[in-house]
């Protein structure tokens, strides 16, 4: 495409979802099967080609999470740090305005639709900025129910296209799924969205036992006529899913997928590496097997899905033989935690890509990393979306790149969008 497109990420994190949506970082070569996609070579590393989008948004609560994106992206004022709650509240009395784009994409917080969790669904005992709910807090502003905030913001914006993640917990939490979908459609100005479908990371080369949903909406009155027609009828789009074909095959057993061996093996021990995201791990000791988190990753598997939340509960890079350890030429080494940058790989991060950094520690990386979602299968749905493109919308980019675009944004001063957000974990 002749001009980039333009991207509004919400809930960026460190940005998992906004990589894999501007593309140009390293994975492992295995892990890619279509050789059109890659820049160049290092050995067994392949550098991926930039893709047709640009972030020009990135909006989070956590502090740690702006220090992060902003260290890795190199952007100067597109990270705007505080609750989205705030953001529209401002927007709709004219004292913020969010920048033009094309798309809106962003994962809403997921710890109440997850398994893991009390799943409390819409229900969420937490507010929007991750506190504990007060009684006579609006209902509609808590933690569950944020994606109604994403909706606002796609009322605002008015991209051509949404993409929105969550955890595939969501799809069997009562009728939570249909009703996100519901409420998707009826956006202002009408969005034909596509059935949620659960996507395995293991079948798009991420080394990484990780399953989430993902929403697709497109902005009705800018899809081509046939488009919209086969939509009306069918509720589908055809042959043009948005959902991307997956490039591997992941089974339990076997099957065609990146293994664990295969992105961690040529690490040094972190005590002699001189990554300060590889020296950092978890010194918790092994609990029991009662408790989540003690048990040792298969090298010749995938890896256990990274978790968001850090309690002593990141997996072992290995374990003893009396805790259960199986890797017998390193029986001789003491036991330990993943670390931070072996999390990283697992979700196919980069190497380049810095987590502990000053403001940063390890504990608060684990959790930056485990909400991401894995670059590799974000660029995987941007490169499908960037052939559809052209063949469901009546133009290649919306009427707002016609125009002199301004990526001004008006916060007042005193505003509660500045800072509301938790202290940084450490």
């Amino acid at each position: 495409m002749d001009k980039k497109l333009r991207v509004v990420s919400l809930f960026s994190g460190c940005g998992g979802l906004d990589l894999g949506f501007e593309g140009g970082f390293s994975v492992l070569k295995k892990s890619v099967r279509s050789p059109e996609w890659i820049e160049s070579v290092d050995g067994k590393w392949a550098t991926l080609k930039r893709t047709s989008f640009e972030i020009v948004f990135a909006n989070d609560i956590r502090p740690s999470a702006k220090i992060v994106w902003e260290r890795n992206f190199r952007k100067e004022g597109v990270f705007h740090l505080g609750s989205i709650v705030d953001c529209v509240k401002l927007a709709r009395v004219g004292e913020f305005r969010f920048p033009e784009a094309d798309v809106v994409i962003g994962g809403f917080p997921c710890q109440d639709f997850s398994v893991a969790g009390k799943r409390r669904g819409f229900h969420s005992e937490r507010n929007h900025l991750g506190e504990k709910k007060k009684i006579d807090a609006p209902m509609d502003e808590t933690r569950g129910k944020l994606y109604m905030w994403m909706r606002d913001v796609v009322s605002l914006v008015k991209p051509l296209m949404f993409v929105a993640e969550n955890v595939k917990g969501l799809v069997s939490l009562t009728d939570a799924k249909a009703i996100i979908e519901e409420d998707f459609r009826n956006i202002e100005g009408g969005y034909a969205v596509a059935s949620a479908r659960v996507l395995h990371a293991a079948d798009y080369g991420v080394p990484q036992n990780r399953e989430r949903v993902f929403f697709f909406g497109f902005r009705k009155d800018s899809l081509k006529k046939e488009i919209l027609r086969t939509y009306e009828k069918t509720g589908g789009f055809g042959n043009l899913s948005p959902y991307p074909s997956p490039s591997h095959k992941y089974t339990e057993e076997k099957g065609d997928f990146l293994k664990v061996h295969d992105v961690l093996s040529d690490l040094p021990e972190p005590d002699e590496s001189l990554d300060p995201s590889h020296r950092a791990y978890s010194k918790a000791k092994w609990y029991g097997r009662h408790c989540q988190g003690q048990v040792e990753i298969r090298l010749e598997g995938v890896g256990p899905t990274i978790r968001s939340e850090h309690h002593g509960n990141i997996e072992f890079r290995r374990l003893s033989p009396n805790h259960g350890g199986r890797i017998e030429k390193e029986s001789h080494l003491p036991e330990r935690r993943l670390s931070v940058r072996e999390c990283a790989r697992i979700q196919t991060f980069p190497d380049s890509f810095d987590f502990v950094i000053p403001g940063v520690g390890g504990s608060e990386a684990y959790k930056l990393i485990g909400n991401a979602v894995p670059p590799l299968l974000a660029y995987h749905i941007a490169k499908h979306i960037e052939v559809l493109w052209p063949s469901i919308f009546e133009t290649i980019v919306c009427k707002c790149q016609e125009k002199i675009r301004s990526n001004t944004i008006v916060i007042p001063r005193k505003s509660p969008f500045l800072f509301p957000a938790p202290p940084i974990a450490t």
